[in-house]
């Protein structure tokens, strides 16, 4: 360790908590808050868990691309179970602290959840690659023990990619406040507080995985551009229609991500209002386990049929 190292160890204090920040000292607007999310929480693990039914249930889907869309709604549930039942229990119980061993845990998880669905996104671009533009080799490439292969490997990186990260963050101790601005331990702000070796070496690993990150959605845009331009060349309308209703979804999904991580990039640490902080978290946070299974059940023709006959309500889906 060189001495400027040690000098800033010195200057450090051992933080064992963080304070996460409170939207509203009204207490009104904390319940009103807490029954909010409440809601949205409740609607997007109901919506994931109907969508993992339906096709566990269902023989008809029971196909590489329902499997790896399984996989993609129970991240769903998890990455939104990360974070909104502590804002939620926060700010019923006024309590806006959090254990440094409980923030270690949302961000391992965050990480873990948020790479995985990077890596099965990726996974269905390619599915849909060979069922579109190579369909006469389609059973022989996606065979199910393939998929299973995929989507074992897609946790277990994200997995390992997590721990690494986590694991350099919080090796060392924190400097400085203690107050996220946050309601969540979000990467940028633990960072902020954490000393200068633990940031070098984060940014060598963050520098690392925007690289692949980078070849993963050049391989999105490059396989839905295959994917387009075959569909363009079909002389059937129904046929057309039938490859964009299958690949639709999963592309406005993708979209949806990419948006997500520009906002994380681009959106401010402090500097921003605490409702400013909120909104642009909700976009990464929220809004993607909220409105996957919407685009899946108004896309789909399957998966209604399907849902509808687990709720009994044939009614319900025109």
């Amino acid at each position: 360790m060189n001495y400027s190292t040690q000098a800033d160890m010195a200057n450090f204090t051992i933080i064992m908590e963080f304070f996460l920040m409170e939207y509203s000292s009204i207490r009104e607007l904390q319940v009103l808050h807490a029954m909010l999310f409440l809601l949205i929480y409740m609607a997007a693990v109901i919506g994931n868990f109907l969508t993992i039914t339906a096709i566990v249930t269902d023989s008809h889907l029971h196909s590489p691309m329902y499997f790896f869309l399984s996989n993609l709604s129970l991240l769903d549930i998890g990455c939104i179970s990360v974070t909104l039942p502590k804002f939620i229990v926060s700010s019923l119980t006024h309590n806006q602290t959090i254990s440094l061993l409980g923030c270690a845990v949302q961000i391992f998880f965050f990480i873990f959840l948020e790479a995985t669905e990077i890596a099965l996104l990726v996974a269905m671009s390619y599915d849909r690659f060979v069922a579109i533009c190579q369909p006469l080799h389609y059973g022989l490439i996606m065979t199910p023990a393939r998929c299973i292969w995929v989507a074992t490997s897609s946790w277990l990186t994200g997995c390992v990619y997590s721990a690494l990260h986590t694991g350099n963050m919080f090796r060392l101790p924190f400097s400085g406040s203690n107050v996220i601005h946050q309601f969540f331990c979000d990467i940028p702000h633990i960072l902020k507080v954490s000393c200068s070796e633990v940031r070098n070496t984060e940014y060598v690993l963050l520098a690392t995985s925007s690289t692949i990150v980078l070849f993963c959605f050049g391989f999105l845009i490059i396989s839905y551009t295959y994917i387009f331009s075959t569909v363009l060349k079909m002389p059937s309308v129904e046929g057309r229609y039938k490859a964009l209703s299958t690949c639709s979804p999963q592309l406005i999904i993708f979209f949806l991500f990419v948006l997500a991580g520009m906002v994380t990039v681009l959106g401010p640490l402090s500097d921003a209002s605490p409702i400013q902080n909120l909104l642009i978290s909700m976009t990464y946070t929220i809004l993607p386990p909220f409105m996957n299974p919407i685009i899946y059940s108004l896309r789909n023709t399957k998966i209604k049929t399907a849902l509808c006959r687990i709720i009994k309500m044939e009614d319900f889906f025109p």
